[in-house]
């Protein structure tokens, strides 16, 4: 008795899932083409940013050779052209790269350019932090103390990531503008961080050696 139940159940469900299927197969049909032509979209954009990615690393490697063999001009073009056409990641690396070509021969030139990275809130943080140190090397004999703290001092704070080269740099500017005590407030900076790097800590401490002593109270 309870397997005639049971084929009745089965005939039952059978019977359902045709209604189910009768009314709804062209739904499912639908959905299941989208997922294979979504997936296979996705899968032809991947291939396709890979062939860009390494299309742009062929032509950094050839612009970096350039550059190498000291051919600026050519090198620096190449660079501009994968700074405005290369993904993002070495449109980043093309633009500071571009930056450092124009900095060989035009400091000021390349400050200017280290800065519209600077300022551009479509690169990284660390890519822009990276341009600020830069530009502040350039400019660290030529500018004032307080334009130099104005461009880094955001750099030197405890997570930055080149705070180490922007304390550096404040400390050089301020002892170049006989700011004393300027100069020993970076230098104390330096070497209250443990992880000042050792060859910075020594000229650290050299520089430090130059200040006269602290004036006692």
């Amino acid at each position: 008795m309870s397997e005639l139940f049971d084929e009745v159940d089965e005939e039952v469900r059978r019977e359902q899932l045709k209604r189910l299927w009768d009314r709804y197969s062209l739904y499912i049909i639908a959905v299941a083409i989208l997922i294979v032509a979504a997936v296979g979209a996705w899968r032809g954009y991947q291939y396709l940013q890979s062939q860009k990615a390494a299309e742009a690393g062929k032509a950094f490697d050839a612009a970096v050779q350039l550059s190498e063999q000291n051919k600026h001009a050519e090198a620096e073009a190449a660079f501009d052209k994968l700074a405005a056409t290369a993904p993002a990641g070495y449109r980043m690396l093309a633009r500071l790269r571009a930056a450092a070509e124009v900095a060989a021969r035009d400091p000021k030139g390349g400050a200017k350019l280290y800065d519209e990275i600077a300022a551009d809130s479509t690169m990284g943080t660390i890519a822009r932090d990276l341009a600020r140190v830069r530009a502040g090397a350039l400019l660290v004999d030529s500018e004032s103390y307080q334009n130099m703290l104005q461009r880094l001092e955001t750099s030197t704070k405890p997570e930055a990531t080149f705070r180490h080269t922007a304390r550096e740099l404040l400390a050089f500017s301020a002892w170049h503008a006989n700011d004393t005590a300027a100069a020993r407030q970076w230098l104390d900076m330096i070497a209250s961080d443990g992880e000042t790097p050792s060859a910075m800590r020594s000229r650290a401490e050299a520089l430090q050696a130059l200040l006269p002593p602290v004036a006692k109270s």
